[in-house]
């Protein structure tokens, strides 16, 4: 067994933490890879440090295609063989004619866990345009949705299973840059590099579609710091890289935008 407390101490994510701790345990004790829900990725990144620490298990996360925000985790005894591909998901293409009723994200998101299920059976939901959306789900939700997921806003669609390999991921693109900055607030920050003004960004936080470090931020006021890492839903992320005091005491702050 697994130092349950001692592993707990001091995490945020508490219950997802303890979830997966008796998953480990059960993998431990069967000698069978374990898999869990699809994390986000605060999940993943506490539950990735802090397993790091114990030898007994290993851990592999993955989401369909190496920058999938949303993942599961496989489990399984150090002794074990564990790779990507024992991490069972499905891909769901959801079917529709999108040109005079646009959907977003959180419209096929909404519309998939209107049939029932719950946000930890889906990985992330790919969104192409007038043709419809890419979700990725647990293999055991594949039938459920291409009979009870049939619209999408007012328009109708055709749920159905394809290959992973068909998954229409854009490989994100990099573009270096350096802003000056009277002060290192979010708002200031994020606008700068993202290349908009800091009205549409102030309401862009306000709204509840930026994040930090994967955590929604509504202050516009936030302070910011070197290695932090911001995403906005739909126009990529940005991260926080060198900061540097001018002479004038502003703040040189070097940034990475990935698109």
């Amino acid at each position: 067994m697994l130092p349950r407390e001692e592993i707990l101490k001091g995490v945020e994510n508490r219950d997802t933490v303890a979830r997966v701790i008796d998953q480990a345990d059960q993998a431990i004790k069967t000698w069978e890879v374990v898999l869990t829900d699809f994390l986000s990725p605060p999940e993943l990144a506490e539950i990735q440090r802090v397993f790091s620490r114990l030898t007994e298990v290993q851990l592999v996360a993955w989401g369909g295609y190496p920058q999938a925000e949303r993942q599961r985790i496989a489990i399984a005894r150090s002794e074990l063989p564990l790779d990507q591909s024992q991490v069972a998901i499905a891909v769901l293409e959801i079917a529709g004619n999108f040109l005079f009723d646009t959907a977003s994200h959180r419209d096929f998101l909404g519309a998939m866990l209107g049939t029932g299920i719950v946000r930890e059976k889906t990985g992330d939901v790919i969104v192409l345009g007038e043709r419809g959306a890419q979700a990725i789900v647990v293999p055991e939700l594949v039938e459920f949705l291409g009979m009870n997921l049939q619209q999408v806003r007012s328009v109708p669609v055709k749920t159905q299973p394809i290959d992973v390999s068909e998954l229409k991921i854009r490989e994100p693109k990099k573009k270096e840059l350096t802003t000056v900055e009277a002060s290192l607030r979010l708002d200031a920050i994020a606008s700068a590099g993202f290349g908009m003004s800091r009205s549409k960004m102030v309401d862009l936080i306000d709204s509840g579609d930026v994040r930090v470090n994967w955590k929604d931020i509504t202050q516009a006021s936030s302070q910011l710091k070197s290695g932090d890492l911001i995403a906005i839903r739909g126009k990529g992320r940005l991260e926080i890289g060198e900061i540097a005091v001018t002479k004038k005491d502003r703040y040189r702050v070097q940034l990475t935008r990935y698109v």
